[in-house]
């Protein structure tokens, strides 16, 4: 799976050749929490703050419409806590999201919208324990097994913002994890993740 994305990574960087394709750059804070269940008791974790930065790429379709790949950085997890103890998760993950794009003309620039799916790669993970007598830090073990994380997460996402003649944009975003993300998770057992944020951005290419 790594490799797959890595792969499409090329293809997004050879893709900006082409006329009319635009190459872009984003970045901004993502603030993420992840719902999770245990023999049936659901809790949502509050949220906490990562990056999310990357490359994007504009496939034109047709007049206001295009397919935008992306590959991003992005930190998720969220933080538990019971009394004055914290315990806080951060997961880093590379995203691969395909959105569906609509960009009408709107004053000087575009409007965008955008909805589509996305894959992610679990890289690194770690647990931390803060307040009371206990504190402690233990890397994510990602695999099949009871304890340990998936790696593979796919959802859905959506985005809106504004891009200026100049090359400039900004947008908002949102994620919502579909996959339970458990290693031996089943409907009374499980993990999702869920992130939104604000980003920043420029647009390279033929106008």
């Amino acid at each position: 799976m790594k490799k797959v994305l890595f792969s499409v990574a090329a293809l997004l960087i050879a893709g900006a050749s082409f006329a009319q394709v635009k190459f872009g750059v984003t970045a901004g804070p993502s603030f993420s929490s992840y719902t999770g269940k245990e023999a049936g008791d659901k809790e949502t974790s509050k949220l906490i703050t990562g990056l999310r930065a990357g490359v994007t790429v504009d496939l034109p379709l047709a007049d206001e419409f295009y397919i935008q790949p992306s590959l991003l950085y992005v930190g998720k997890g969220g933080k538990l806590t019971d009394g004055d103890v914290d315990l806080k998760t951060r997961l880093n993950y590379l995203e691969l999201p395909i959105n569906f794009m609509y960009k009408p003309e709107v004053g000087a620039g575009n409007l965008f919208i955008g909805l589509g799916p996305y894959l992610a790669y679990g890289l690194s993970g770690k647990t931390k324990v803060d307040g009371g007598d206990n504190e402690a830090s233990t890397d994510i073990e990602w695999g099949s097994d009871p304890g340990q994380l998936k790696r593979l997460d796919a959802g859905a996402n959506f985005q809106v913002g504004y891009e200026f003649p100049m090359g400039f944009n900004v947008g908002l975003h949102t994620d919502l994890g579909l996959v339970n993300g458990l290693g031996d998770g089943d409907n009374d057992n499980s993990f999702r993740n869920t992130s939104f944020g604000v980003s920043v951005g420029y647009k390279f290419g033929a106008r």
